[in-house]
């Protein structure tokens, strides 16, 4: 069994979550509700919620815990080509926070072979009000006016939640996770919580570690100043990036500055 949380219950220990042989792997508790405190309070316990319509909020800290360090990062080389590419044409933009909830609802749209999604209106209102307080940010790929491509977490301290990706357009979403990755690297936050193990995760080079791990790096990570200046990617900043991790890509890449 499962604790009930009223609004003004604290969450158990993690240790308590239930594991696979008690057939939820992560579940920790239920009830409660998604105002910021909440949410702030869960994330920076390495808790997060995820349910569906009609079901009571529950609160999951898995066991390993996938993440993403940003060293790590996977630029596969056609993302990197795409990449290149878009950077130098001006009808292509890279933003952060300009339209975060609207980021959020293309992330909630129905996927081929999915019947519904977790992203419901209960989770876009918590999370927009901790956007309005400035935790909440969305990485945004625009194409002619639109917007096709965008990402968006939780940021505490040095560590960054990632929640959820949409793409109109091939590879939107994986040029969204580029420009936030690079820019978090900018900003000395080394881990993205991914959450939950899956093999697409994996291709951008997440891998799974033990709650212990993940916890103790939180515990520091959250302690450290959070970003307050989100400025859209330049082009020097990826130049530099390859030229750390693809010194052959790097060259082929000139000085110019993203628009935005």
């Amino acid at each position: 069994m499962i604790p009930w949380l009223e609004i003004d219950s604290p969450f158990p220990d993690v240790e308590q979550a239930l594991t696979e042989e008690q057939g939820a792997a992560g579940l920790l508790a239920a009830g409660a509700n998604l105002s910021p405190e909440r949410l702030l309070n869960a994330y920076q316990h390495g808790i997060f919620p995820w349910f569906s319509e009609g079901q009571p909020v529950l609160w999951w800290s898995t066991d390993p815990r996938m993440v993403l360090n940003t060293a790590e990062f996977k630029l596969s080389d056609s993302l990197r080509k795409r990449l290149t590419k878009s950077l130098k044409d001006p009808r292509w933009r890279f933003r952060f926070n300009t339209a975060f909830e609207q980021v959020m609802r293309h992330c909630a749209e129905p996927r081929k072979n999915q019947d519904g999604t977790w992203i419901s209106e209960e989770i876009i209102a918590g999370y927009t009000a901790l956007h309005k307080l400035g935790y909440a940010h969305s990485s945004e790929v625009w194409l002619d006016g639109e917007l096709v491509g965008g990402a968006y977490g939780i940021c505490i301290g040095k560590m960054f939640y990632g929640e959820s990706m949409f793409a109109k357009v091939t590879d939107a979403s994986k040029m969204a996770l580029s420009q936030l990755v690079v820019f978090l690297r900018k900003h000395d936050v080394e881990m993205i919580d991914c959450q939950q193990e899956t093999s697409h995760l994996a291709t951008f080079g997440a891998k799974p570690i033990s709650r212990h791990d993940f916890m103790q790096h939180v515990k520091l990570a959250i302690m450290q100043d959070t970003i307050q200046n989100w400025q859209p990617l330049d082009l020097l900043s990826f130049k530099e990036y390859l030229h750390t991790t693809h010194p052959q890509a790097s060259r082929k890449m000139n000085s110019d500055a993203i628009p935005n």
